[in-house]
């Protein structure tokens, strides 16, 4: 895949020193499969705060609101072919994302906006209600691609989901043309899956489930899934590749005993990978509803 080809990805999430989460997963799986990247952190850290105390360097909300006007008024602007963001600070930085966006597509209707909403895990919201509300009201209505986990989900739709038919309905309700749920109810036993649902797609792809995983694998999914769209790859094609990467990668950081997912020697993971994934296709539900 060439640059060109490829086109500029503009990724806008965490930045850590030490670490493969945020930025620094999303870039390295973007730049290694064949695409320029503008990267802007929202917040700098040491390391991810679930390794210990972790000093946040955060920008003042206006500092960063003017670094997304320059980003709009670059001279090179038309090289963007798609918007990635995960974790936000505040929602100031969502609602400034979100002009970025709008400005974008003012000059290129086609240009993709993959939203990863970084917001909450099985313990609930680790970010402010404010935030969490900023993505749901003003970034999700513009995204091509949604990249929640299943409570993510549950908590953009205000409804529990306790089996795929309820992701799949929250899924469509909520409004991108194509949304990618992690942590979806596995059918193998001892599995973990990835759910997709488009317009023409209801897919699952499931691995074994690997305990101890390092943090980064959504920020790695989302990045690896947006690369294969903006390549012309079909849903399904796509869906299976990038799960089998990130599990591959998963499964290998664990092997070594890393904390950390273990990008730079497992690059080989992201463009070509070996493992073996389970992918079904599920009843979508505009199916369901002409019966």
């Amino acid at each position: 895949m060439s640059q060109v080809s490829a086109g500029a990805v503009i990724v806008i999430s965490s930045h850590v020193v030490r670490g493969s989460v945020g930025n620094r997963a999303a870039v390295f799986a973007l730049e290694t499969l064949g695409h320029p990247v503008w990267a802007l952190p929202t917040i700098v850290l040491p390391w991810h705060p679930g390794h210990g105390r972790s000093t946040r360097l955060t920008f003042n909300e206006a500092d960063f609101d003017h670094a997304i006007d320059d980003l709009i008024a670059a001279p090179w602007l038309s090289e963007v072919k798609a918007v990635l963001s995960g974790y936000f600070v505040n929602a100031a930085q969502a609602h400034s994302v979100a002009k970025l966006v709008k400005a974008l597509r003012e000059k290129n209707p086609d240009v993709l906006y993959a939203c990863d909403p970084v917001i909450g895990d099985a313990g609930g919201l680790y970010v402010p209600v404010a935030t969490a509300e900023a993505i749901r009201d003003h970034l999700i209505p513009l995204a091509s691609l949604a990249t929640p986990n299943r409570y993510e989900l549950a908590w953009l739709a205000g409804a529990p989901l306790e089996d795929n038919n309820a992701i799949m309905e929250a899924a469509l309700a909520l409004g991108p043309s194509r949304m990618l749920v992690t942590s979806a109810v596995p059918m193998m036993a001892g599995g973990i899956g990835n759910l997709y649902l488009s317009g023409r797609n209801a897919l699952l792809a499931e691995h074994r489930s690997i305990e101890g995983a390092p943090n980064g694998l959504g920020d790695l999914l989302g990045a690896l899934f947006l690369s294969r769209l903006l390549s012309g790859m079909d849903e399904e094609r796509a869906l299976q590749l990038t799960t089998a990467s990130v599990y591959e990668v998963l499964a290998r950081a664990v092997k070594r005993g890393s904390n950390e997912l273990t990008l730079a020697v497992d690059s080989a993971s992201l463009s070509t990978p070996m493992a073996m994934v389970q992918l079904r296709h599920l009843v979508h539900p505009a199916q369901r509803r002409k019966k």
